[in-house]
């Protein structure tokens, strides 16, 4: 077999897939693995290999950093798993002479807290927006443009994740209805609420879509990439004076929710929107500050204003 040259363009899945195989019969061979370990490990290359549609042996940095935010909301053990697993592997592959680097510097290294969301203010959404805008003035218009404002009035308007946008159906947003039903992660259905906006802009774009087109957002014979999407937000936040490294799908989703949040919603329907099966990971996802939480108490607790007597009393 030719040695991979770490471009994740040269990779592919039956390629993906004979390399796992490979990595894994030596972890049983040579390392000694336990079964269990071998089977965590196997489960998170190919959960990584289907994310990089198959070119995770050949995957360079920004493939590998699309990757590690992907990963954002997981837990920091479940995390520390996947890239262990990944890091032995892209090993293999250089010792095995099948890769001359190794991508895995890229890879998170979490430490011993779990670190807050990245979290963008409401000033940073509104000078991508801006960005879009001055994009879309341009003559003669760009239908990227449109394509643009479509996936990121949809990731911040309705909080949609990555891989649901990307598979969206071309007529999944109707011009008349304010919401459409997503199945998400464990097959749960949801309500999506998709504003007046997005719905505008998803009609924009969508007059270039081919009618033959399946997906909303379509590139070659299937749709866009979820490394595609990342690489079109980074680059976004770029022009908007941004850093990019700030910013990925999945932290416009987390804006959507922190936003919503601070607005006064209710942690039980942004669960919902959300599509989070335990309230736990919405009260992670939609990080507030401590002042926030105590001022809401003070503000909405039947006995916020008995205690502020008690207090004023005691003073």
């Amino acid at each position: 077999m030719t040695a991979l040259s770490g471009s994740a363009s040269q990779g592919s899945a039956g390629e993906d897939r004979a390399l796992i195989e490979r990595f894994l019969e030596m972890m049983r061979a040579e390392a000694g693995a336990a079964a269990n370990t071998i089977a965590a490990y196997g489960t998170d290359l190919r959960l990584a290999s289907e994310f990089l549609a198959g070119a995770m042996s050949g995957a360079g940095r920004p493939e590998i950093e699309a990757l590690a935010a992907e990963w954002q909301p997981l837990a920091r053990a479940t995390v520390a798993r996947k890239s262990a697993a990944l890091r032995r592997f892209y090993a293999f592959l250089a010792d095995e002479g099948l890769r001359k680097d190794d991508p895995s510097a890229a890879l998170p290294r979490p430490g011993t807290a779990r670190p807050l969301p990245k979290i963008l203010s409401v000033e940073d959404v509104d000078r991508m927006f801006a960005a879009i805008a001055a994009r879309i003035a341009r003559v003669p218009p760009d239908p990227n443009d449109l394509r643009l404002q479509a996936l990121i009035e949809l990731l911040y308007g309705s909080g949609l994740r990555a891989t649901e946008l990307m598979s969206l159906p071309r007529n999944a947003v109707s011009p008349d209805r304010p919401y459409l039903i997503l199945k998400g992660k464990g097959g749960r259905e949801r309500l999506v609420p998709i504003s007046d906006r997005a719905r505008a802009a998803v009609a924009a774009w969508r007059e270039h879509v081919a009618p033959g087109k399946p997906f909303l957002f379509p590139s070659g014979k299937v749709h866009l990439s979820r490394v595609r999407l990342y690489q079109l937000v980074r680059a976004l936040a770029g022009e908007a004076g941004i850093p990019p490294d700030r910013v990925s799908p999945h932290v416009l989703r987390h804006a959507f929710a922190t936003h919503l949040l601070e607005g006064g919603a209710d942690l039980r329907a942004l669960q919902a929107m959300l599509g989070h099966a335990d309230i736990a990971t919405t009260e992670i996802y939609t990080h507030v500050d401590s002042r926030r939480l105590v001022e809401l108490v003070n503000q909405r607790h039947p006995l916020g204003e008995a205690l502020v007597d008690v207090k004023t009393r005691q003073g």
